[in-house]
């Protein structure tokens, strides 16, 4: 290669180095006026450099904070999870059951109705009535899951999705009304083979 050539060759990579450090500069600033001047180290770190090989720059976020959005203020451009969670997602469901304007109470009647039930049984049961106490309480195991099937809000009986919390509410409410109905002595229900297995186990 000529003399020539090697010169306009190095200028256009002194060019290229010069385009990157400037794009840097720009970045560095648009992130010192979004994060504010008293946090400009963590923005140059966040908009610094991820490497450096010979004449050729690459500029990019190192974390998962880049420049700001729309709105002006820093946007996820990573799909990687951060290192600290800050909240979390509200499940499926978990709205309102009533309009913003109600009372507290009507929002969320649904898992009151629930758990007024549950303490009304738990009331029978401490009166020494306690197949019907029991009954109740699965009863009211299983209201909660008929809610959240047909209910498109139930505030605060959502917990996590919708098929796991009807799964939950359920199993739990017909376990403790079975429970509750072969209860010695004189059980309401009675079912051979398991009344067989429970003899075979203890002997």
């Amino acid at each position: 290669m000529s003399a020539e050539g090697r010169s306009k060759d190095s200028g256009a990579r002194r060019a290229r180095a010069a385009g990157a450090e400037s794009a840097l500069r720009d970045a560095e600033a648009t992130l010192r006026d979004a994060i504010g001047a008293t946090d400009a180290g963590a923005a140059t770190e966040v908009a610094g450099a991820t490497h450096t090989t010979g004449a050729t720059h690459t500029v990019g976020a190192t974390t998962a904070i880049s420049a700001p959005g729309g709105e002006g203020r820093p946007r996820r451009t990573t799909r990687r999870f951060p290192l600290f969670t800050r909240d979390t997602a509200r499940p499926e469901g978990g709205g309102r059951a009533a309009p913003r304007d109600a009372p507290a109470p009507a929002r969320q009647w649904p898992i009151l109705a629930v758990l007024s039930a549950v303490g009304l049984g738990l009331l029978l049961t401490a009166l020494d009535v306690f197949r019907l106490g029991t009954i109740l309480i699965g009863a009211a195991l299983l209201a909660g899951a008929v809610m959240r099937w047909i209910l498109p809000d139930v505030g605060m009986l959502a917990v996590r999705s919708r098929f796991t919390d009807m799964v939950t509410y359920g199993v739990l409410g017909v376990a403790i009304v079975m429970l509750s109905l072969m209860a010695q002595p004189h059980p309401w229900l009675v079912i051979p083979f398991l009344d067989d297995t429970l003899h075979f186990t203890v002997r």
